[in-house]
């Protein structure tokens, strides 16, 4: 190997280096959005069950099995 193809093979591994870390930190952006988004629906949903527990005793106890 001359010295310009081992200065060639350095510079890759560097760019695949770098090309490695913004990978991984788009990564973890998308899984920190994908959480907040989780937390905002499970909290969606706690309210949904707490408006629920305001109806009347005899609603929501029976499925209609017929159209």
């Amino acid at each position: 190997m001359d010295v310009s193809s081992i200065a060639a093979v350095a510079s890759d591994m560097s760019q695949a280096r770098t090309a490695e870390a913004v990978q991984l930190a788009v990564l973890k952006k998308a899984m920190d959005i994908e959480a907040q988004g989780a937390m905002q629906l499970v909290a969606a949903a706690a309210s949904v069950v707490s408006a629920a527990a305001k109806n009347p005793p005899h609603l929501g106890q029976n499925i209609n099995t017929f159209a």
